[in-house]
């Protein structure tokens, strides 16, 4: 059992990872040399992707992504309400406006029939982009989502950060998260507490030669070199962003992808004790549902507590585990609730979002604990709660 504070996240470091960093730092290339690339071609073959195309971090990756689709001013995105701040404010920074979806109250999830819901709200506007948020870690329905977006003509970008190596399995296919089967790109993140780390980092993988041409494009300043030009001419058709992610960085998500099965499975093996732990505290303590086409690699292990049955508020909660040593935190605020979009929108009600809210928990998980320290969670959580 881990001593010491127990945090809700926190990457796995090891000696193999400090040395690809540390010969990364006495080679020629600190940045933009030939560790960005095989990165990007390993990154690609662990997710049957086409294209594979590193960043700064995982907001740039969602930026970059509208900017190669040219989602612009009088265009609308379609994104979850439960998500973290990026994946609207992506929209924002390219002048679209953004339509909440409601969600699965059980699960945090986009729906088919929330996007459709959403749509509806949007109509008469272009909608060109609908932004699933594979939340926890757990796959959205993507065939019911393509379906609905493509009646109107709007293509699917998947914010995956919390979902790297997690699985699915529909009715007519078999893959894993990033694989673009139903989406044009799916966006990555390593910061730390995800599950791969490089400090900072992102990637967005995509089957379109063209998109990953643009991506790449934009990811730095919006230059390309014409064929067969002077070697130092260079062009901007429009501008971009430094959005490089160093060689330094991408040598450590080298070595942090070579253990991607290794992490996953004990991603796996914690969720499932976890689950087996808290099984004896429902219905006060519930984990989210099984969705039965994902086999998901959760980033956020989400307990879900009705606070006001057991005569708590949250914050009481957290302090009660914090004193005994056990870190947590929610995911997440309603982005529909912030300031900026409730002024560009106005008050909207989106039920699920505010019961997932309201119940919200994210206990420790990452491949560093112990099968006892699921244990110590569960009961520091029993002791908390009175239960």
């Amino acid at each position: 059992m881990t001593q010491g504070f127990l945090p809700y996240g926190r990457q796995t470091i090891e000696d193999d990872d400090v040395e690809a960093v540390a010969q990364a730092l006495r080679a020629d290339y600190l940045t933009t040399g030939p560790t960005v690339a095989a990165f990007e071609t390993l990154f690609a073959e662990a997710v049957g992707a086409a294209h594979a195309v590193a960043c700064s971090n995982g907001t740039a990756t969602l930026h970059l992504a509208m900017m190669a689709l040219d989602v612009g001013p009088g265009d609308v995105c379609i994104a979850p309400s439960i998500t973290f701040l990026a994946t609207a404010s992506c929209a924002a920074y390219v002048g679209a406006e953004v339509v909440f979806a409601d969600v699965d109250p059980d699960t945090g999830l986009m729906t088919a029939a929330t996007l459709s819901e959403a749509l509806d709200r949007a109509a008469g506007r272009r909608v060109r982009a609908v932004l699933p948020v594979h939340l926890r870690g757990d796959v959205c329905n993507l065939p019911a989502l393509k379906a609905v977006a493509d009646r109107v003509g709007a293509v699917l970008v998947e914010d995956a950060p919390h979902a790297l190596g997690s699985g699915y399995r529909f009715d007519d296919a078999a893959g894993v998260v990033g694989d673009g089967r139903y989406s044009a790109m799916a966006s990555f993140s390593f910061h730390p507490v995800k599950t791969i780390a490089t400090g900072e980092g992102g990637m967005v993988t995509t089957n379109d030669a063209a998109l990953a041409e643009r991506l790449r494009r934009f990811r730095s300043h919006g230059m390309s070199r014409p064929d067969g030009a002077d070697p130092w001419i260079y062009e901007m058709v429009q501008p971009g962003f430094n959005y490089r992610l160093p060689d330094v960085a991408c040598a450590l998500g080298i070595t942090q992808l070579g253990k991607l099965p290794r992490f996953a499975a004990r991603r796996r093996r914690l969720a499932e004790l976890y689950r087996e732990a808290l099984a004896p505290l429902a219905p006060l303590v519930t984990l989210p549902p099984p969705m039965p086409w994902s086999d998901p690699v959760l980033h956020l292990l989400c307990a879900l507590i009705d606070f006001d049955a057991v005569g708590m508020s949250r914050r009481a909660v957290m302090d009660g585990l914090t004193a005994r040593g056990i870190g947590s935190q929610v995911h997440y605020i309603p982005v529909h609730s912030q300031p900026y979009w409730q002024a560009r929108n106005g008050t909207l009600s989106l039920p699920g979002a505010d019961a997932w809210y309201g119940r919200c928990l994210s206990l420790p998980l990452f491949p560093g604990m112990d099968d006892g320290d699921v244990d110590r969670v569960v009961t520091a959580l029993r002791e908390v709660l009175g239960l």
